[in-house]
């Protein structure tokens, strides 16, 4: 599935991945291939995608989510360093 991450002042990931990890407002939950079209508000905390390459973890400080045709963006409210 494609995914993208959007903040603001920036886009922060761009690319293909595996499952995707999320940290909802009413708790954490995963993304997969084929996921069912959702969409959901974030909390604070890590967003872990899987790619073929590995994993990598994003930590946002809150934004929303949309799942759809295999499509997933990401609106950040920021991206905090880590």
């Amino acid at each position: 599935m494609h995914l993208e991450i959007i903040t603001p002042d920036r886009k922060v990931f761009t690319g293909e991945a595996t499952a995707v990890t999320f940290p909802g407002t009413e708790g954490q939950f995963q993304v997969l291939n084929d996921h069912a079209p959702i969409v959901s508000t974030l909390a604070r905390g890590p967003v872990t995608i899987a790619t073929g390459a590995g994993t990598q973890t994003f930590t946002v400080d809150g934004g929303v989510v949309e799942v759809l045709n295999n499509k997933v963006l990401v609106l950040a409210e920021a991206v905090i360093a880590a």
